[in-house]
């Protein structure tokens, strides 16, 4: 392909319906995908609008891949039949018997277990 100048590719992307121009101070670029996340650092980025959308174009940079780990907050709740039970099997107060429970995974069993082999 020929070389051409900046102004004449700007007059020529103007004829087409096409804006072009730089985004300034950009320092990074994240890129969330369903397992990692990209990060592109003091990346070059191109703004090409049209009449219905932007186009962002990214060059350059440093490239960092982060792996994602979604942090699961499973917010358990027992019954109160279930905690006064514990608690007056395993002979603990009632905190102790939350704190069993959710250790356990909602295993009652294995709550008073877990209360009572520690205190023999």
């Amino acid at each position: 392909m020929f070389p051409m100048n900046p102004r004449d590719l700007k007059r020529a992307m103007k004829r087409f319906g096409l804006n072009v121009g730089e985004l300034g101070g950009v320092r990074s670029v994240t890129i969330t995908l369903d397992d990692k996340e990209i990060v592109i650092r003091s990346p070059q980025v191109l703004v090409i609008k049209t009449r219905d959308q932007k186009v962002y174009q990214i060059i350059g940079g440093s490239e960092e891949v982060l792996e994602r780990r979604e942090a699961t907050v499973s917010e358990v709740s027992f019954s109160e039949d279930d905690i006064k039970f514990v608690m007056e099997q395993a002979g603990v107060s009632r905190d102790e018997a939350i704190r069993a429970l959710e250790q356990a995974g909602g295993d009652i069993a294995q709550a008073i277990l877990i209360l009572t082999s520690g205190s023999e």
